[in-house]
């Protein structure tokens, strides 16, 4: 099995410990333009434990984050075009072993915010571990709607073994979580009543790990907590 494919429930959370998670960011810029100052990765990092210890209403997953290091390369190919170069600055600039982020901030096309790889994928690519984000979805960032920094909670949830809320949709295992009802479609915007399964339960609009603005954005589940334990403890630890 690559993956913990069985259901996580908020009462694996209360067993268990704390997890500290050592981060070294990597500033992707060409010349001024993306550029971040140290404050603003400090705001992130600042926003990722607050968004990880409950501080805006959800729950405390006892996982922190603690900032080692900021790294400054001026590339121009890498920082517009990082999806292209992924495979050139990881492994060139990644630090760490398997229980390290390694935070990169660029600008990326479309209207993607970021990417993240997924825990189980660290043995066969040690080097390709970690977290791209939009520099502009950072906390005072230009993006409207998303520059909170919720974009790097959101993939460092998958980082840490998550899948989005409307994994599965409806039907199938879902996103191996007991607490977050089943969502058929992603969240835009931050609509009340949201319902697209027939379970029981309105849609986790307010969960960082659906698609929402960053103003709606407010909680990880218990459930997920323990799941995010759960895979640490698998492959991360």
């Amino acid at each position: 099995m690559d993956r913990p494919d069985d259901q996580s429930t908020p009462t694996d959370l209360r067993a268990a410990g704390k997890i500290s998670v050592p981060v070294y960011f990597h500033v992707l810029h060409d010349g001024s333009t993306g550029n971040v100052p140290a404050s603003v990765v400090k705001r992130q990092i600042s926003v990722l434990n607050a968004s990880y210890g409950g501080r805006y209403g959800g729950a405390n997953t006892r996982v922190t984050f603690h900032l080692k290091q900021i790294s400054r390369t001026d590339k121009a190919s890498w920082f517009n075009e990082p999806e292209r170069y992924e495979g050139t600055y990881k492994p060139k600039l990644r630090k760490g072993g398997k229980g390290t982020l390694n935070l990169y901030s660029a600008r990326i096309g479309g209207d993607l915010l970021g990417w993240s790889t997924f825990p189980w994928k660290y043995k066969s690519e040690p080097k390709m571990d970690g977290v791209t984000i939009h520099y502009g979805s950072m906390p005072g960032g230009p993006i409207d709607n998303f520059n909170r920094g919720f974009s790097a909670t959101h993939e460092v949830g998958h980082w840490l073994g998550l899948y989005h809320t409307f994994q599965d949709g409806c039907g199938g295992k879902g996103d191996r979580v007991s607490d977050t009802p089943a969502e058929r479609d992603p969240t835009n915007g931050c609509p009340s009543g949201k319902d697209t399964c027939p379970a029981p339960g309105n849609d986790p609009v307010h969960n960082f790990m659906d698609y929402s603005y960053d103003t709606c954005m407010t909680s990880f589940t218990a459930g997920q907590g323990a799941r995010m334990h759960k895979v640490w403890a698998a492959y991360r630890r």
